[in-house]
């Protein structure tokens, strides 16, 4: 008999999934992953993954649909469940409330009954983590703690603090080890370009080299305990390999606003962002989270995490990035225009 573990990821080709399929291969993992059928395939960031050859699979499945989520449990058979999955930008949830409510928190109740009812029917114990959200606690006073009370202020994060409940309901009812892991903030270079870290550098860079002349904003003031996803995804791994399911902060414990994160970022292209930011009321939430800061004290003290890449650490990899992707933009725009 094998004794190789089974991985079952949904949101594989985001950011988090990424980055968690990178770390569970090189743990040894068979990694399956769920990835939506759509008129437009986007697997870029796990595209160096699949053309190795690695034990990396992906099938097609949907959060809206527990057809395919229970033929999923039976086909893969995994030992761990990462739900990374979601509609997760918040400003489109206030367009997409009920789409939004749909994936990111029913998503989460169809899936926990597709692994209730494997384990069932197998005996098996599939290990669960259900990716929380700092957006829950919106307006609470900081800093938030898994004792602080949730007071979330967009139809995400509403969706979330149901996914986040329904997940300890399984744990209380049905014996699941099934955990939440309430992140903050956590960017990338992978991070998606409609997300205002990436929007910032993006666009830096393309300013830098000419291919853009302004960048337009909402909330500068804004303040975000931000981290890098690398660092989170071995936060997610570690809640499954502890004998009891659990909920926990993962933070950096430290706080800064979109102006700072702009700071950094335009500074190091020796740009000063003020000649070039736009505030466009389109991009203010119509409620607003002021403050997150992360206490991550307890995942500190039981799993052992603490985070590596520090905030200019990530706002220096993620300009660096996003400048070398504007520079060969702009060679390949000067390439074509000679033709």
């Amino acid at each position: 008999m094998s004794t190789t573990k089974k991985a079952l990821i949904t949101g594989i080709t985001g950011q988090d999934g990424s980055y968690l399929a990178e770390l569970l291969l090189q743990k040894g993992y068979e990694v399956t992953g769920i990835v939506r059928r759509s008129s437009s395939i986007t697997r870029s960031r796990i595209d160096h993954l699949l053309d190795r050859g690695l034990n990396l699979h992906l099938e097609y499945g949907d959060l809206a649909d527990s057809s395919s989520l229970r033929h999923m449990m039976t086909k893969v058979k995994p030992d761990e469940v990462y739900n990374l999955a979601a509609q997760s930008h918040v400003r489109i949830s206030f367009d997409q409330p009920e789409y939004t409510a749909d994936v990111t928190g029913l998503g989460v109740l169809r899936l926990l009954e597709a692994i209730r009812d494997y384990n069932n029917a197998s005996g098996a114990k599939v290990r669960f983590y259900q990716a929380s959200s700092s957006e829950m606690f919106g307006a609470a006073k900081p800093p938030q703690g898994e004792a602080t009370p949730f007071h979330p202020r967009s139809p995400y994060a509403v969706a979330k603090v149901m996914g986040f409940w329904q997940t300890v309901n399984y744990r209380e009812s049905y014996n699941m080890h099934a955990s939440n892991g309430i992140l903050f903030n956590h960017e990338s270079e992978r991070r998606g370009e409609n997300f205002v870290t990436r929007k910032i550098t993006r666009a830096a860079g393309r300013i830098k080299v000419g291919l853009q002349k302004s960048l337009f904003l909402g909330n500068l003031e804004a303040k975000r305990d931000w981290g890098h996803a690398r660092d989170y995804v071995e936060a997610m791994w570690m809640m499954l390999q502890q004998e009891q399911p659990d909920d926990y902060v993962v933070a950096t414990g430290e706080s800064y606003s979109v102006a700072q994160f702009l700071d950094e970022v335009f500074g190091q292209l020796k740009l000063d962002w003020h000649d070039y930011v736009k505030i466009d009321p389109r991009f203010y939430r119509p409620a607003e989270v002021d403050y997150l800061l992360g206490d991550a004290s307890k995942a500190r003290k039981k799993l052992g995490w603490t985070p590596k890449i520090t905030f200019k650490e990530l706002a220096r990899v993620m300009t660096e990035f996003d400048l070398d992707l504007a520079e060969r933009e702009s060679h390949a725009a000067s390439f074509n225009g000679k033709r």
